[in-house]
């Protein structure tokens, strides 16, 4: 059954009122434009205020409320996650990694900037993700889950190691079980982690940690197999880079190595998974039921 994300819509509303109060928090705590050294600022902004899906937050936002958690508690934890996000596609795009030219409809952050400052606006906005969690989560205890959480699936045990394995894959031969690895630690590792970041902020009990655990898991895995056939039909928002195609043509990637109707038959599984997982927070976790099927049935 399809999700309804017409306007108005349940989940639509709630995504897009989360959307506004996440980038409104960006646009209050990232350091102004005008502020020295300016165009490091302007490079942080550039990346980080300039749209996209905002998936991970947005999981950090709706899975803290399913466990009876307040969207105010858990704002800078899921800006964090969109900060770390926006750090790793300004590096991912540079000429030494992908080199991409285009980056949601705009040049990328490299292009506008020079490399130089694009790898410092990426580091800057790391750093800048463990200095919102440290300052804007009050309970140093729960603080601390968060940025240890956060460094584990973001570091070389996560997304990092993944693209570094990316990295050195470019040109193999199609071999399953190294891309179900990068998968799992380039994408699923941050999208998991922004999942438990909304149970350990507010403090929720480890059977509840478990379930969101293997939601995210499942949710991110099904997320990076549909982004693998989106971009192989030329429909997301990726749309329009040039310098790096070539190269991402030889990318391991699920319709690559499973063929287009075992991806996406692969990402529905995982949905209905992820929605088996959440079964003990019962209604709590209705959008978060909502969110899985919108993953395997968006179009960009």
């Amino acid at each position: 059954m399809a999700t309804d994300l017409s306007p108005g819509s349940n989940l639509e509303s709630a995504l897009e009122t989360k959307r506004k109060l996440l980038e409104d928090f960006l646009d209050r705590h990232l350091p102004p434009e005008d502020r020295e050294p300016r165009t490091l600022h302007q490079a942080m902004r550039y990346s980080v205020l300039s749209g996209g899906k905002r998936i991970r937050p947005l999981l950090t936002l709706l899975v803290a409320e399913a466990v009876g958690g307040k969207v105010e508690e858990s704002l800078p934890v899921a800006a964090a996650f969109e900060c770390i996000h926006a750090y790793s596609l300004i590096h991912d795009d540079l000429p030494c990694m992908d080199d991409d030219d285009l980056r949601r409809g705009r040049a990328t952050n490299h292009k506008v900037y020079g490399e130089a400052m694009a790898v410092l606006a990426g580091d800057a906005l790391l750093t800048f993700a463990f200095e919102l969690v440290a300052e804007g989560v009050a309970d140093p205890r729960k603080a601390s889950a968060v940025l240890l959480d956060m460094a584990h699936f973001a570091g070389a045990s996560g997304m990092v190691g993944g693209q570094a394995i990316d990295i050195e894959s470019d040109g193999a031969e199609p071999d399953p079980k190294q891309l179900e690895k990068i998968h799992r630690l380039k994408t699923q590792a941050l999208i998991t982690a922004s999942a438990r970041a909304g149970v350990l902020v507010v403090g929720s009990d480890d059977e509840t940690l478990r379930c969101v655990t293997s939601y995210g898991e499942k949710v991110g895995l099904a997320f990076q197999i549909m982004d693998d056939l989106l971009d192989e039909e030329g429909t997301t928002d990726q749309l329009g880079k040039t310098a790096g195609k070539d190269r991402t043509q030889k990318k391991l990637t699920f319709p690559r190595v499973h063929g287009r109707a075992e991806s996406r038959a692969r990402a529905g599984t995982l949905a209905r998974e992820a929605k088996e997982a959440l079964h003990p927070l019962g209604t709590s976790a209705r959008l978060l039921l909502s969110l899985a099927d919108y993953v395997v049935e968006r179009k960009r």
